[in-house]
């Protein structure tokens, strides 16, 4: 009866379209009241949930991602990328999947993939003889890598829901297995529908003029390296990296590119603020709500329900998988991360999996969540960008959600993607 007071009001206040984050901190004032627990404690799990040190990773990598959006560097990345791939049958599609790679290893965000490189690549492919929807499509389904490389937002999110027992630093290292993996099966379905259905070839760039781009390029690039670099080698932490990154995001965009007009910072920090401010309400309400499931034992319920099932751990892992897919089209990532985290991970770690390597898989299923309808937040900005409805880009992308399928099973049944690097550098 706990649990169905605790969630039941959770699903009703969500029925009536409240907001996430205000719907979880009403139901859990809900369920503190049902089993008489005094508001006060709530409040302090409110505070408590966003007075964490490692928290400060979100804002200063959301705002390194803005800097790096809106100063010109997806731009230059799509033409480091034309320069290394552009010139072969369908290099347009693959260029656009190789510079969400890159962006995506900068910007930390799905949706800042999807605006930064749709924006400039949708409209050149449109031009170059690529269907529209197609365009769209391969832009929408490559962003989803974004939220596995690092420096991800939501790998953040994973490590404060796990109660900080999974350390930030691995989640990141991880990611970078999943994230290529994602990358190459892309590009491979971007090559069989070139070759089936005739894309154009791109041309070769000139060496002198390939040479300047790479020149360029390099400095964004550098990003990944100074917040990888600094991990591994333990000069600073994952959540110092961020900070390191806006400041070198606001060097090579004001001093280095220059293409950023210092009287439009006020607007950027303004936008960044808004952003953020959201998500550390829904991050402080999450932890109320966690706080009241865990007094009322929902996530060993849960457990139990789950072994009863089942003691297969490939059979559970399934079942987490389908109930993932089906719950990320119904809610959007950040809340249902803090939300099942701390009820799956006690099922997961019961049968053997390791909880970086279900940080992967989470992500994996959430990701492909946020560009299926009818809650893809990804999918409705591409579709935007790309000025194409939504049932056109759903039947393009068909093709794509069966290899991002394919890509969730490796990630989920093969723990060596995501565990072999974080095992071999820290």
């Amino acid at each position: 009866m706990d649990a169905l007071i605790l969630l039941g009001s959770f699903a009703l206040l969500i029925a009536v379209r409240m907001p996430v984050a205000y719907a979880l901190g009403l139901s859990a004032l809900i369920g503190a009241w049902w089993i008489e627990i005094p508001f006060d404690a709530v409040m302090i799990q409110i505070a408590g949930g966003i007075n964490k040190f490692s928290l400060l990773a979100i804002p200063f990598f959301v705002l390194a991602g803005a800097i790096m959006a809106e100063g010109g560097m997806s731009r230059r990345l799509v033409a480091f990328a034309g320069v290394l791939v552009g010139f072969v049958r369908g290099g347009l599609s693959l260029v656009n999947i190789m510079a969400s790679t890159f962006f995506g290893a900068i910007s930390g965000s799905s949706l800042a993939d999807t605006a930064s490189v749709g924006s400039v690549l949708i409209p050149e492919m449109e031009k170059k003889g690529y269907p529209r929807e197609f365009s769209t499509a391969v832009t929408v389904s490559g962003s989803v890598q974004a939220l596995l490389t690092p420096p991800s937002h939501n790998s953040v999110l994973y490590s404060l829901a796990a109660g900080g027992t999974v350390s930030i630093a691995s989640l990141f290292v991880a990611g970078i297995g999943p994230g290529l993996l994602l990358s190459a099966v892309m590009m491979g379905m971007c090559l069989f529908f070139a070759k089936k259905r005739n894309y154009p070839k791109g041309e070769v760039i000139p060496l002198r003029q390939a040479l300047k781009i790479c020149v360029e390029a390099m400095w964004g690039l550098m990003t990944m390296v100074i917040i990888l670099g600094g991990i591994l080698s333990g000069v600073f932490t994952a959540t110092e990296s961020a900070a390191i990154a806006v400041l070198w995001a606001f060097f090579v965009t004001m001093f280095v590119y220059r293409d950023y007009k210092w009287r439009e910072l006020p607007k950027l920090m303004h936008r960044t603020v808004r952003t953020l401010s959201i998500v550390m309400i829904l991050i402080a309400f999450a932890a109320s709500f966690g706080y009241i499931m865990t007094l009322m034992q929902i996530p060993a319920k849960i457990t139990t329900a789950f072994l009863t099932l089942s003691d297969n751990r490939y059979v559970i892992l399934m079942c987490i998988n389908l109930m993932l897919l089906m719950l990320g089209t119904l809610m959007d990532m950040a809340p249902l991360i803090l939300i099942l985290t701390p009820i799956l991970m006690p099922v997961v770690t019961g049968i053997g999996v390791d909880p970086v390597h279900f940080g992967m898989i989470m992500l994996v299923n959430l990701g492909i969540g946020l560009i299926t309808p009818p809650v893809g937040a990804v999918l409705f900005v591409g579709a935007a960008i790309g000025k194409v409805s939504i049932e056109a880009t759903v039947r393009t992308l068909l093709p794509f959600y069966a290899a991002l399928f394919m890509v969730l099973m490796a990630v989920t049944y093969i723990p060596m993607i995501s565990l072999w690097l974080p095992s071999a550098v820290l």
